[in-house]
């Protein structure tokens, strides 16, 4: 399977915005739920988002609940996702991840590909 590609990361300043995307150039993209997850400098890797294949539901850590939005473009095979209010806490790599099924999980080994990540730094 090919690996998805994020982008979008960047520095920003406490309180600020930035949004990630990721394509999935897979031929049956629109079947499988996306997710994205962080990982923080000595942290293990967790959940922040998911939706499911139609993109009718969706999930969030209660760390960025109200601040980020996970949305999808079957037609274009991207998931972006939305960080609004942005804090230090939030500094991680952001990985975007293909789904085993179309349903919604937060655990990362129903998930796989993963992407190679992209860097996100909040400033305080």
């Amino acid at each position: 399977q090919e690996q998805p590609v994020e982008s979008g990361g960047g520095l920003v300043q406490a309180g600020g915005s930035l949004r990630l995307s990721c394509t999935a150039s897979k031929v049956a993209f629109s079947i499988f739920a996306m997710a994205w997850f962080r990982q923080a400098p000595g942290k293990e890797r967790e959940f922040v988002a998911a939706i499911t294949r139609s993109g009718t539901n969706t999930a969030y850590a209660d760390s960025v609940k109200g601040r980020f939005a996970i949305s999808r473009d079957n037609a274009k095979r991207m998931v972006d996702l939305q960080m609004n209010s942005l804090t230090p806490e939030d500094t991680a790599v952001y990985y975007c991840a293909v789904g085993r099924g179309g349903l919604i999980t937060q655990n990362s080994r129903d998930f796989a590909p993963w992407g190679r990540g992209t860097q996100v730094t909040v400033s305080s």
